[in-house]
């Protein structure tokens, strides 16, 4: 199958990715160096050996890559379908997002990337209440309105609502899907798919027709928090996967906001411990613009000079009527996200800085500390997830074990190890300590 000529420039793209090892911190280090695939693969196998994490395997593997039929399908797929590749070196590839540890080498793309408007993520519950349903969709329409693009993952409740909100204000939004861009999800989502890759983007990382596997999602949620100068959790039960993208917008030095709520309902309980561990409060759209204000200098709101109109949206009234807490705690420091470096590091994890007292407690965000620890026994210790058992197996024969260590170690990418650990990190059975070391929250007997 002929590959069109628009998607010649891709293909080395796609089958550097399919080489077997190379995940995608590797693979950014490799960029980084040879600045594109086509240099990777003409390169000398000396100067290969001189990147970090580059053994002989991969390089065996990068030497003897070969065009796929299932690349080529892939290519024509994009074409046909009438979405874009993005790349490292595009100068749409979203900035904040380069800089994390294992960014996306590329990406598929339907609508338009703006990087002149700073990202807000807003992300919670699939399962929302009307109160969370307003809540996001009154942020969404605040913020989009203040020259914001609101960030989400187009799933059901919350994600919704807040990509609902930045339309209404006219404003921008960009979707992060855990499935392939021709696999829209969820279905009933299709209309919303539609606008909002006319004011804004749907981007995903995965294959055009993949399924949203329960396993991308984590995967996906550190592409929203790493667009994202900061994220704001509206609704969250105890183990919900927006605590994963809340934690890592915290590794990655971004703001982390919480909206409070009932405190009877489960709906509530992740929001609450991510207030607890030093994540700003928000009550209105106020809260926020006091944080990243630097973030919009000089840009003039999307409703014209009047930023103050009313900006109340359909759906409900959210949380203008809750009362139960003043600014006058609010931290002073204000972190810039665009000061976060993008060197290369010796380890395989390029994210290993020492952090400041406050953001070491946030990072806690999405596990149980070892009090809340429930003893687990040999027999529930394993899961159903080969990569999550894998983990628990090191860290019952060397523990605690850094992450750079468990990727080497491990037959998965890095993308799935992560998503691995923090899935075991929710669960309890792993947790987190000082410096990315990793060992079992509790013993595990002999």
């Amino acid at each position: 199958m002929l590959i069109p000529h628009s998607m010649m420039q891709y293909k080395s793209w796609l089958l550097l990715k399919s080489v077997p090892g190379l995940g995608n911190i590797l693979y950014k280090r490799l960029i980084e160096r040879f600045e594109h695939p086509d240099n990777v693969f003409s390169a000398h196998i000396y100067d290969l050996g001189q990147i970090n994490g580059m053994g002989k395997r991969v390089i065996s593997a990068i030497k003897n890559c070969r065009i796929t039929k299932e690349i080529e399908d892939e290519l024509n797929q994009i074409h046909n379908k009438g979405f874009r590749i993005i790349t490292l070196i595009d100068e749409e590839y979203p900035p904040l997002l380069k800089q994390i540890p294992d960014p996306p080498p590329y990406f598929t793309c339907l609508g338009n990337l703006d990087n002149s408007y700073p990202s807000i993520a807003i992300v919670g519950s699939r399962k929302a209440t009307a109160y969370g349903l307003g809540t996001a969709e009154k942020l969404g329409y605040d913020l989009a309105s203040r020259g914001f693009q609101v960030t989400s993952g187009m799933a059901l409740g919350i994600d919704t609502a807040a990509h609902e909100g930045a339309l209404k204000a006219g404003g921008k939004t960009i979707a992060v899907l855990g499935s392939g861009l021709a696999n829209i999800y969820p279905r009933g989502n299709r209309d919303l798919f539609k606008k909002i890759a006319a004011n804004g983007a749907v981007i995903s990382e995965f294959k055009v027709h993949a399924i949203p596997d329960p396993r991308h999602f984590p995967i996906r949620n550190r592409i929203i928090s790493g667009i994202s100068t900061g994220t704001i959790v509206v609704e969250a039960a105890a183990k919900s996967g927006s605590l994963i993208t809340a934690r890592l917008a915290a590794e990655y030095d971004r703001e982390v906001f919480a909206v409070p709520g009932n405190i009877q309902s489960s709906n509530t309980t992740g929001t609450h411990a991510l207030l607890k561990q030093g994540a700003k409060l928000v009550e209105n759209y106020e809260d926020v613009m006091e944080e990243l204000h630097h973030m919009i200098h000089e840009r003039p709101s999307i409703n014209g000079d009047n930023p103050d109109i009313d900006t109340t949206p359909a759906r409900g009234e959210g949380f203008q009527n809750l009362d139960i807490c003043t600014n006058s705690t609010r931290r002073e420091n204000v972190h810039n996200p665009n000061n976060c470096t993008t060197s290369t590091r010796t380890k395989t994890s390029s994210c290993d800085a020492e952090v400041t007292a406050q953001n070491s407690s946030i990072k806690k965000i999405a596990g149980r500390s070892s009090k809340q620890s429930i003893p687990i026994t040999q027999q529930s210790l394993f899961t159903q997830d080969k990569h999550q058992n894998e983990i628990i197996t090191m860290l019952e024969n060397s523990s605690p074990l850094h992450i750079d260590v468990i990727i080497d170690k491990s037959s998965a990418s890095t993308a799935e190890v992560t998503a691995a650990l923090l899935d075991l990190e929710l669960s309890g059975i792993i947790m987190q300590k000082p410096g990315k070391m990793f060992c079992l929250a509790y013993p595990a007997p002999h």
